[in-house]
């Protein structure tokens, strides 16, 4: 890390806190400087963010620069209460966009951090230490799309696609990267079907509570058992609907989280996938340039023709380390997120246990006359 030019520990860094400023939310980075106790604390818009990744993208100096397969900025948050806001913010950004102060968003915007300060190449960046130290906010010249995310996502690069590959290896990853991205997708949007239905059910339960309070009739003698059974029922639905809560919220900040990460990061792969081929499209017509050119323009297009090469080969040589590094870095992201997941619903699932046991021997005791 000490060659990396940055001045803190990768590990040390933290998203403590998010706070509203109008429309913008203010994030709270802590991280240590190396090889010392002294802290620092930064606070940082998502433009700052934006800055940050715009930097990592347009370093021109760096070679095989787009063999990288970037860490996935979040999308950007929408702070307002609105309901139609919010429903918004939860189609952008799913699981991101859910649970309370934003803590789900914070751990990504954290991870993000600590995979572009982990990364060899990426972390030598200036721009890095500098929102991470500075106290004074980074630049805020306005935030250009990105070569790379305009080679993404042009119509006319689109029929790159499904272009041959001459590399068995980097052809199965293209064959495996389709597969993947669909699956990731569809298994972080059904269990965000599932988290939402146990909030939905949670605040249900919390409604039939509050109901069962009507039917309690402190006046009337006559009724005084059917009310002490609607108050113990009550408190029963109660239990029910905080085990909702609590089980919504580990799926939220455990595997939801760790689904987020994993559809982001597949599509981040398949994007220096992408680059790649269309890297190798523009090696393969340079080569044919240079057989059908002209004797007096051959060593022109001979020398073009060299340089692509000499870059598609670089580009190609970075992808294959960074594909390794990125597959055992996401299993380890996947595994530590089910991992988080078990043991918060085991323990989630024994503390129920145990309050529903408590219930079922007070209704067992309960005196009506």
């Amino acid at each position: 890390m000490e060659e990396s030019g940055l001045s803190v520990s990768a590990d040390s860094i933290r998203v403590t806190e998010v706070t509203a400023d109008g429309d913008a939310l203010i994030f709270t980075i802590t991280s240590q400087k190396l090889n010392s106790d002294v802290g620092i604390c930064v606070c940082r818009t998502f433009e700052d963010f934006e800055w940050l990744q715009q930097g990592l993208f347009s370093q021109e100096d760096v070679s095989g620069l787009q063999g990288i397969i970037f860490p996935p900025l979040p999308g950007k948050p929408v702070s307002s209460s609105q309901s139609q806001a919010q429903a918004k913010a939860l189609k952008q950004l799913g699981f991101l966009a859910m649970g309370e102060d934003w803590k789900s968003y914070c751990k990504a915007l954290e991870i993000y951090l600590q995979q572009v300060a982990s990364h060899s190449t990426l972390s030598k960046n200036k721009a890095l230490d500098n929102l991470l130290t500075n106290s004074e906010p980074p630049g805020k010249q306005r935030v250009h799309k990105g070569i790379f995310s305009r080679l993404s996502h042009a119509m006319v690069e689109l029929r790159k696609e499904n272009h041959k590959d001459l590399d068995d290896f980097f052809q199965n990853e293209r064959n495996n990267i389709l597969n993947t991205t669909h699956f990731s997708k569809a298994a972080t949007e059904k269990f965000l079907e599932v988290v939402l239905t146990e909030q939905r059910l949670a605040v249900a339960c919390g409604h039939l509570s509050t109901s069962l309070h009507l039917c309690v009739h402190q006046d009337d003698p006559d009724a005084a058992n059917f009310s002490k059974i609607c108050m113990k029922l009550s408190e029963i639905i109660d239990t029910v609907k905080r085990n909702f809560e609590k089980v919504a919220d580990n799926n939220l900040s455990t595997l939801g989280l760790g689904l987020d990460m994993e559809c982001r990061g597949q599509e981040a792969k398949k994007d220096m996938l992408f680059r790649r081929t269309c890297k190798l499209v523009e090696l393969e017509t340079a080569t044919k340039s240079a057989e059908k050119a002209k004797p007096n323009k051959k060593a022109v297009m001979e020398e073009v023709k060299k340089v692509i090469q000499k870059d598609f080969e670089n580009l190609s040589s970075i992808a294959k380390e960074e594909i390794g590094r990125f597959n055992k870095s996401r299993v380890t992201l996947l595994r530590s997120s089910l991992v988080d997941w078990c043991e918060k619903q085991l323990h989630t699932a024994r503390e129920n246990q145990e309050l529903l046991s408590r219930q079922l021997e007070a209704c067992k005791t309960l005196q009506c006359d």
